[in-house]
């Protein structure tokens, strides 16, 4: 698995920040690696946040992509969709609040899972410790950043993370803490091809992109005269 997580700080602009979490979340539905697949936000503005990204993922269209204002296609399979129904339906019946959506139509054409975001869940809910890779969000409440560090360190997994604040430099002070191949400060799953991109614990080997990404995938040869 090589999944990421996002901290949003007590101090972000819920308005401002929400169609980033979009786009961290849901891009290409969910199905990157680096995809946004599980957020963490304090409880001052939990409430705040949920209403602002809920009102944004509402309104971006989900359908065939030869219809040019859908922005969000299905998804690949229906072994995948069916992994994404089964941890929403567990999230549901574990008492998760759906926000938007979460009910797929049963009559449809083609693997179309609709945008997905469930509040007030547990850090252990499979939905959050598992690999969803679609277009479900799962959103967990934390009251202090020691108890988020500690959600955002429990797993056994680290490609990315972000972290959402208006003090960038709180947000780096923060970021060193992760573990995690990367961290971005307000935004999230922007890929640099100068930059090394790669995970640690579970979330894979090597790197790719950047000189050290290079080195990754070549051997040095040495002649010598």
């Amino acid at each position: 698995m090589a999944t990421t997580r996002g901290i949003v700080l007590p101090d972000a602009d819920p308005e401002a920040i929400s169609e980033g979490l979009f786009w961290g979340a849901f891009i290409n539905t969910g199905q990157t690696c680096a995809a946004l697949k599980r957020l963490y936000v304090h409880e001052d503005i939990y409430d705040e946040v949920c209403h602002a990204h809920t009102n944004v993922a509402s309104a971006m269209p989900m359908g065939v992509g030869t219809e040019e204002a859908n922005v969000l296609g299905p998804l690949q399979n229906k072994a995948q969709f069916d992994i994404v129904a089964s941890l929403v339906s567990a999230a549901k019946a574990a008492g998760g609040r759906v926000l938007l959506d979460g009910n797929p139509d049963p009559e449809q054409v083609g693997f179309f899972y609709p945008t997905t975001l469930i509040a007030d869940l547990d850090h252990d809910n499979p939905l959050v410790r598992e690999e969803q890779f679609g277009p479900a969000l799962p959103i967990v409440k934390y009251s202090s950043i020691d108890e988020a560090v500690g959600y955002a360190n429990d797993l056994d997994v680290g490609l990315g993370s972000s972290i959402w604040t208006s003090d960038p430099d709180k947000g780096k002070e923060l970021a060193r803490r992760i573990q995690a191949g990367t961290v971005w400060i307000n935004k999230h799953g922007a890929i640099d091809p100068r930059v090394p991109f790669g995970g640690v614990k579970h979330s894979g080997f090597g790197l790719e992109f950047g000189i050290e990404g290079l080195k990754a995938v070549a051997a040095p040869k040495v002649i010598s005269s």
